[in-house]
């Protein structure tokens, strides 16, 4: 994508592109979808639930920002581990701007040093999840991050992903950040995702809600078929003894994960569910490739 002049007869807003970076589960996802306005990234109350470059469209008759949610920064154990960071970081440099999240309810630590230390200095730090935190935890948190950060000339905003709370002044800033220049996208629609990769991963998401705490972090999921009404979806497990937690007993909870994705899917659709071994594929970087990531 980018940013010069727009061709004759081309309308002129203010338009640009927003990287949303940060540890895992700091938030990004929940702000991207509020931004947005409507549900473009899957999110869950566990690490690494967004593993791929994710663009939400903001699009307003004065300008248009493409928001672009990474996977979180972390100290990698694994090939996809590694290929997460690498995806997070190769977002940072075709951005006008950086927003740098960090929890309110949590102190900085290295790894929000890690990446602000990898940003421009002019780049946003947003304080999220103020509902969690007292007005005085807030404004002290905020006097924090500005020493320990490092971001000389950076704004502060203190936000609620979850409630809306400071979201709209988030959004004035970034506005007025963006160069004048052409709309991306046209009218409409909210994300460049593939309708196949979004469908496996509200799979995934609902895995994760469904099964939670006993649920593998290492599932992955794919569309193989795409006939519509019929979608046929494979969920990835990396031993055979993690197939019963995924299929539940008697099938409940790939029942209840079905029930949920289609009422997120057009009226009609045939969601079919299998769950399929594939030993070690979080240490197999070709199987990144076939997942998307």
């Amino acid at each position: 994508m980018s940013t010069s002049a727009p061709l004759p007869g081309v309308e002129e807003v203010r338009s640009g592109l927003v990287a949303l970076v940060g540890r895992p589960n700091v938030g990004k996802s929940t702000l991207l979808n509020l931004i947005v306005g409507t549900k473009v990234a899957i999110t869950a109350r566990v690490p690494h639930t967004t593993r791929t470059r994710v663009r939400g469209v903001l699009d307003r008759p004065d300008a248009q920002i493409v928001f672009v949610d990474t996977p979180g920064i972390h100290k990698p154990k694994t090939s996809l581990g590694e290929r997460l960071n690498e995806t997070a970081a190769a977002s940072l440099g075709d951005v006008d701007v950086c927003v740098l999240l960090v929890e309110a309810s949590a102190p900085i630590g290295a790894g929000d040093r890690f990446i602000a230390a990898r940003l421009p200095a002019s780049s946003v730090v947003v304080v999220n999840k103020v509902d969690r935190a007292s007005r005085a935890q807030v404004l002290d948190h905020l006097a924090t991050a500005e020493r320990a950060l490092g971001l000389a000339g950076a704004e502060y905003f203190p936000v609620s992903a979850r409630t809306g709370a400071g979201v709209g002044e988030l959004v004035e800033h970034l506005v007025a950040r963006m160069p004048p220049g052409p709309r991306y996208f046209p009218p409409g629609m909210v994300s460049d995702v593939p309708e196949a990769f979004y469908v496996a991963e509200l799979v995934r998401e609902q895995l994760i809600r469904v099964a939670g705490e006993e649920l593998p972090h290492s599932i992955a999921c794919r569309v193989t078929e795409w006939e519509w009404p019929r979608i046929r979806c494979e969920v990835l497990v990396e031993r055979e003894s993690q197939k019963p937690i995924v299929i539940g007993k008697g099938g409940s909870v790939l029942k209840a994960v079905g029930t949920a994705v289609r009422e997120q899917l057009a009226p009609g659709a045939y969601l079919e569910l299998f769950v399929k071994v594939e030993k070690g594929w979080q240490r197999r970087p070709e199987m990144f490739e076939r997942l998307g990531y």
